[in-house]
Parts: C-alpha cells; sequence; structure tokens
C-alpha cells in the first residue's frame, strides 16, 4: 500500500461489536489505527464504562493497535446528563445522544486524535458521509436504514464531517455481526444497548431525581385541552408528549399526553386526534450545507424511529425554522430533533421547540 494509506486514525471504541469492526475494518485496509474508549457515564452505563473499555482493548489486543482510555465522566455528566435531567424537569423530552456526538464523539475525540497525530475519527455509527456535486460534505443515510443513525447526527458541520469516518456506513448489521465472528472478535457476541447510556434501565425519573435532586415539583394537575381537571400526576418528569400509559385516568376513553406545562406543573391530555400537530417551530437549526434562501421540501423525522413526513420547511432568522406538514403529525415533542432529508441526505435539522396546529 502506499505511504498515504498508513494515515493514522482514531477509532472511539465503546466497546461494542459495531465500534471494534470499524477498527478492525480501517486496520484491513492498511490505516494505522489508535482505538480510544472514552469513558463517559461510569460503571452504570451499558456504553463506555470501564467493563466496556476493557472490552475494547481486548478487542485493541487482538488487532495489534495500541489503545487508551480517557476519562470524560465529570464533562459528560455537566454537558449531557445535567441538561438531560433539566429538560426534562422543564417539559421537553431531549435526546442526549445528539450532545454526546457533538461535544464528545466528534468533539473531545476529535482533539485526542489530533493530540495523537491523526488524520481523522471513525466510530461505529451507521452512517456515511460523501462529496456532493459541489465539493462539500453531505452528512447521508446508511445503507442499512434500519440502523441508520444519521438523526443522531443532523449537526455536525462541514468541519467535523470533512474528519470523520463511518467504516460500517455500507454494511448491515447482520454483516458486521458476521465479520466480527470471522475475525473471532472478543465482542463478536455481545449484545447491544437500546437505552440511553447513563439511563440502562429506561427509568428516566429516577435518574432525573437522581442528577437534581429536591428540583422536581412533585404531583400536580393533569387537565384537558379546556384547562379542565381530570386527574393528578407524580411529576412532569415522568412523562413524555404522545404518552398513553401510566396516566391513570378514569373511564374508557382513551387520553395521550399532549403538552407539558412546567410553569404550572400541569400534564395537558387529549384524544388520539388532538395528538396530531399540523408543523412545528423549530430553534437551534443546523444547515450542513449551509441554509437555503427560500422554503424547501423535505421529509422530516421528529424522532428516531419515525419514518418521517413530508413537509415544507421555511427557514427563519437566528437559527429558526418553521416546518409545516403536508397531513398532520402525531407526538410532535418538544425538545426532540426534527430532521430534514432529501432522500438520503441530510440537509439540515433543529430542535423542536413547540408544536403548531
Amino acid at each position: 500500500m502506499s505511504g498515504a494509506a498508513r494515515a493514522r486514525v482514531v477509532v472511539g471504541m465503546s466497546g461494542g461489536v459495531d465500534s471494534s469492526v470499524a477498527a478492525a475494518l480501517l486496520v484491513e485496509q492498511g490505516f494505522e489505527v489508535v482505538g480510544v474508549t472514552l469513558h463517559l457515564a461510569g460503571s452504570a452505563s451499558r456504553c463506555c464504562s470501564l467493563d466496556d473499555a476493557d472490552d475494547a482493548r481486548r478487542v485493541a489486543e487482538q488487532l495489534g493497535i495500541r489503545f487508551f482510555v480517557a476519562n470524560q465522566t465529570e464533562a459528560f455528566r455537566r454537558e449531557v446528563m445535567e441538561p438531560f435531567a433539566d429538560a426534562y424537569l422543564a417539559g421537553r423530552t431531549p435526546i442526549p445522544c445528539v450532545a454526546c456526538n457533538r461535544r464528545f464523539k466528534f468533539g473531545r475525540l476529535a482533539e485526542r486524535a489530533r493530540a495523537l497525530g491523526a488524520e481523522a475519527v471513525a466510530t461505529g455509527h451507521y452512517a456515511r458521509a460523501v462529496r456532493g456535486e459541489d465539493g462539500a460534505l453531505e452528512l447521508r443515510r446508511a445503507r442499512d436504514l434500519e440502523k441508520d443513525q444519521s438523526y443522531f447526527l443532523f449537526d455536525l458541520d462541514q468541519a467535523q464531517l470533512a474528519r470523520i469516518r463511518f467504516p460500517l456506513g455500507e454494511l448491515t448489521k447482520g454483516e458486521v455481526r458476521a465479520r466480527a465472528r470471522a475475525l473471532g472478535l472478543a465482542t463478536a457476541e455481545k449484545p447491544e444497548s437500546h437505552e440511553i447510556c447513563f439511563v440502562p434501565d429506561g427509568d428516566y425519573a429516577r435518574v432525573v431525581e437522581t442528577l437534581r435532586p429536591g428540583a422536581a415539583p412533585g404531583g400536580g394537575e393533569i387537565v384537558d385541552g379546556e384547562g379542565r381537571v381530570v386527574g393528578r400526576h407524580r411529576g412532569i418528569h415522568h412523562y413524555t408528549v404522545g404518552q398513553r400509559r401510566g396516566l391513570g385516568l378514569p373511564g374508557p376513553a382513551r387520553s395521550y399526553v399532549r403538552a407539558l406545562d412546567a410553569a404550572h406543573n400541569r400534564v395537558v391530555v387529549g384524544t388520539e386526534a388532538e395528538l396530531a400537530a399540523a408543523g412545528a417551530r423549530l430553534d437551534g437549526v443546523r444547515w450542513p450545507g449551509g441554509a437555503p434562501a427560500a422554503p424547501i421540501e423535505a421529509l422530516v423525522r421528529i424522532r428516531y424511529r419515525h419514518a418521517g413526513a413530508r413537509a415544507r420547511v421555511e427557514p427563519g432568522p437566528g437559527g429558526t425554522a418553521r416546518v409545516a406538514f403536508e397531513a398532520p403529525v402525531a407526538a410532535v415533542a418538544p425538545g426532540q430533533a426534527a430532521v430534514f432529508y432529501d432522500g438520503d441526505r441530510v440537509v439540515g435539522g433543529g430542535w423542536i421547540a413547540e408544536a403548531l396546529g
């Protein structure tokens, strides 16, 4: 191979099968690979814990690459976990994975890569970064649409995309698992984690109360759209927009959480029809290829597992935008991301501040 093929790449190794195979593929391609595990959420985490670091170290030994662990627990608590708790207490439904990717996996890990003299950072994300016809880098969906993680990466900028490698972008999960088995990697049979890394048991409310002791306002009123009291809740951090179970309301009719009114400590409920929104107002909008001069038509995903809805997206001042759906969309939750797609290309995205209509 050419000398350029020996360029140094730092791989963020979480201790799972995906990042293990990402490292292995880059070794096969002739790169000088350095593995780094960011210790983020502590021993209770299902990702990036010290046990996971041990798994990553075993894989690094199998691949014959250098390996380091970087302790980022204090910064992760300050920049990801505490804002997560604050968002729930404010009646929003946060996505900590986006902040983790931007600040840590493609922020602090990139800083570590520069210190190690590496030209790029690679991860086990299922996504692709390719050059468009205008020469700008485009974030695109992975070939495996079921595993695609482009939704969580929408706010990466051109400078970050230029230093990122996604070795798994053209592979399916089955192919990745098969490659790990063929190579005999220590993580080949390690199960996936589907929960937020610092909420391994799925009990978000408990984590919020642990991170912000005494901050939860306690129980309050459950009201309908007209403000009529129909029940009592345990604390708004126990609820999310679209939730149906656990409301404890009498009667045969199904009720859903429509909104969370943190200012008045109220949970607002309604029927399934009342849950639908005609649009959304967004803040913190990012356009990887630059903001368009006029409104665009796009497929908009309002949560990770949302298939997407056709919509008109109108850019606004100060990183804002308004989304108007072609047909009403259910459970548009403040705090979630709305990500805009043109085919498999991510053209932008932002944070839902308010459901409209």
